[in-house]
């Protein structure tokens, strides 16, 4: 199988990996190629890792340049490997020939790769002002995963009572993260959220204004208001149109029944 996971500046490139599953003994033997980039290819590290039922025996690091036991059941097994100087050799040479290589044809599609973010704010619990409250800064659907999510109180930074989710994988090759403030909001604070990606030029920010029960009684009666509003100008709007329509049918028809009493021959004379 092949897989990548490249987020960031740095990455993991999964080239390899055999599952060797023996169903009557139950064993199972695992091997795991990693190629790790620093800044693009600047630098590359390869680890090549082996499992025997899920626990992790012995490996090699193209940083230490040989194979290492992991526990004592990969102490003769590295021992054994490192002595194959060909096989060695080659192995070393992956970090090239395996890693650098894979990345030319997979970096349009994975350290290249941009999603622009979705940002929406809402409070946890709808509950009166001068409460404790969690507000919730919600950012999904964005690649790659590096991000920073600021909360800020009338235009000041808020680092006291933030929590976050941590970076959470959607499966889809993007990811979600929540952001959180915990607060006592109080009438006419304006608390906002800010999204720094590499998706976007400039900032992302989306706020949230704390309003008094009044106050959002009255914004609530105004919406209605005008809502309708609209509605009456609607059906104003449709009666008028609809008698309009009917004036116009009765003169057409009037004209049309008038015409055959001049058909018999040119107009008289006066």
């Amino acid at each position: 199988s092949l897989g990548w996971r490249l987020p960031g500046g740095g990455g993991v490139g999964r080239f390899c990996n055999r599952i060797v599953h023996v169903p009557t003994a139950r064993f199972l033997e695992q091997f795991k190629g990693e190629c790790h980039f620093f800044n693009g290819t600047e630098r590359v590290r390869l680890l090549v890792r082996f499992f025997y039922n899920q626990e992790e025996f012995v490996r090699f690091d193209s940083d230490v340049g040989e194979y290492r036991a992991v526990t004592e059941l990969g102490r003769p097994i590295a021992e054994h490997l490192n002595s194959q100087k060909d096989s060695l050799e080659r192995r070393r040479a992956e970090v090239d020939t395996v890693c650098r290589h894979n990345y030319g044809g997979v970096e349009s599609f994975t350290v290249q790769r941009r999603v622009h973010p979705e940002v929406t704010v809402y409070p946890s619990k709808t509950q009166p002002l001068q409460h404790h409250n969690l507000l919730v800064c919600s950012v999904s659907g964005f690649y790659p995963g590096s991000i920073e999510v600021k909360w800020f109180r009338n235009g000041q930074e808020e680092k006291a009572g933030v929590v976050s989710t941590g970076l959470i994988q959607n499966g889809d090759w993007t990811f979600q993260t929540l952001v959180m403030l915990e607060t006592v909001p109080r009438s006419g604070e304006v608390y906002t959220c800010q999204v720094e990606h590499p998706s976007v030029t400039s900032p992302l920010t989306v706020e949230w204004r704390a309003r008094s029960e009044s106050a959002q009684s009255k914004m609530l009666s105004g919406v209605g208001g005008f809502v309708l509003g609209l509605l009456f100008l609607g059906a104003g709007l449709f009666i008028y149109f609809r008698n309009q329509k009917g004036e116009d049918s009765s003169l057409h028809h009037t004209q049309h029944v008038s015409f055959p009493e001049m058909v018999g021959g040119p107009p008289q004379q006066l």
